[in-house]
């Protein structure tokens, strides 16, 4: 599967992702081709080459001829549909403006049905996210990362009036994206951009193992006196590689807790969004036998898992710390057995499959429906995914 990474150290908006899209090597008369099938008027579309700090990027333009309407959302529906477009591409599109539309309505206190769009309604905006979408899907990217975004600072005006720059839509939007406040001179990351990412993109976690295949530029229109405003996509394979994520592992010692509620305990803090928890017999001062609880968690979940602790437990108090874990690449195939479908992890290192391991749930349910033994069951799923992956 292609994979694009969004080196964004310049932020990005919608013309610089088609810009840089269209410059890892599409041709820009069968784009325009594309969208012509637009129900859209007075327009033109350009593409020129801009240098910036020795960086030639691909600058792409939607010349507004004719005045443009403000657009709900329902009426961008249909000019989407339609066009003469895969019904990939119509989803993509479609769903930028949802996630758009819903950040809109949250902003203004309306609903996203009755949101006006005023300049991401505008022709130039239509097609900047249908492009994104139809370049995309024409390049065959099925998974698109991006890398921390600068947020920019100052203020900006609006048809609303004045507001704080980034701007409040591109806040809401870029929830659980990893941003830099107040780098960068000016707006960085623009709604249409931030609309394209949270619909479509998820953060990369850096370092990122990568086999590079092409790379596009593609510029932005202002000129910073700290950077070269261009966006870089990184076009190629996720490396065959161990990766790394930084999790929190939380702990407790508890030596008067009725044994009854471990079982309870465990599935309370995997509800809560647990990694892993185990429980290690241990002494204690005084030679008193006690349990250690440790739990592995995402960092935004310690509040959390502390509070089904302090809950559940008897402890009055926890001890944390960051833990970097290294693990191998995984991917779950269904086989079929004489007892039905069974799920299958494959582990693999350096694109060789290392582990296979059955999914106990799915192999105690056949081994019951079918008064089997549960070792028989695994036996076999295992031995029908060894087999698929020859």
């Amino acid at each position: 599967m292609l994979c694009a990474y969004l080196d964004a150290f310049s932020g990005l908006s919608g013309d610089m992702l088609v810009g840089a899209l269209l410059d890892l090597g599409l041709d820009f008369d069968v784009f325009k081709s594309a969208m012509t099938s637009l129900d859209l008027h007075g327009y033109e579309l350009r593409i020129t080459r801009r240098e910036l700090s020795g960086i030639s990027a691909a600058k792409f333009d939607v010349l507004v001829t004719d005045p443009q309407p403000e657009r709900h959302l329902s009426e961008i529906r249909d000019i989407i549909e339609r066009g003469r477009f895969a019904d990939r591409v119509k989803t993509k599109a479609l769903g930028i403006f949802r996630v758009l539309a819903e950040a809109e309505a949250k902003i203004h206190n309306t609903t996203a049905q009755e949101v006006h769009f005023h300049e991401v309604g505008a022709v130039d905006s239509i097609i900047d996210i249908v492009g994104v979408a139809w370049c995309l899907d024409t390049l065959g990217i099925g998974e698109l990362l991006v890398s921390p975004l600068p947020a920019g600072n100052g203020f900006a005006n609006t048809r609303h009036g004045r507001i704080p720059i980034p701007a409040p839509a591109t806040v809401e939007l870029l929830r659980d994206f990893t941003v830099k406040l107040g780098d960068g001179e000016g707006e960085m990351v623009t709604p249409t951009g931030a609309a394209v990412l949270k619909s479509l993109a998820t953060p990369a976690s850096l370092p990122l193992p990568f086999e590079v295949q092409r790379v596009g530029y593609g510029a932005g229109t202002k000129t910073f006196s700290d950077r070269p405003n261009v966006l870089r996509i990184v076009l190629g394979q996720r490396a065959a590689a161990p990766a790394t994520d930084q999790l929190l592992e939380i702990q407790t010692n508890i030596d008067d807790l009725n044994p009854q509620i471990y079982d309870h305990l465990c599935q309370r803090l995997f509800a809560a969004g647990a990694r892993d928890v185990t429980l290690t017999p241990v002494i204690m001062k005084k030679g008193r036998p006690a349990i250690t609880v440790s739990v592995l968690a995402e960092p935004a979940l310690r509040e959390a898992i502390a509070g089904v602790l302090f809950e559940e437990t008897t402890t009055i108090g926890l001890r944390f710390h960051s833990v970097s874990r290294l693990k191998l690449e995984r991917e779950v195939r269904e086989v079929g057995t004489r007892w039905g479908t069974i799920r299958v992890k494959v582990s693999r290192h350096d694109g060789r499959a290392i582990t296979i391991s059955p999914e106990y749930d799915d192999c105690q349910r056949a081994a019951l429906e079918h008064n089997v033994a549960l070792r028989v069951v695994m036996q076999e799923a295992q031995d029908a995914a060894r087999a698929q992956l020859q």
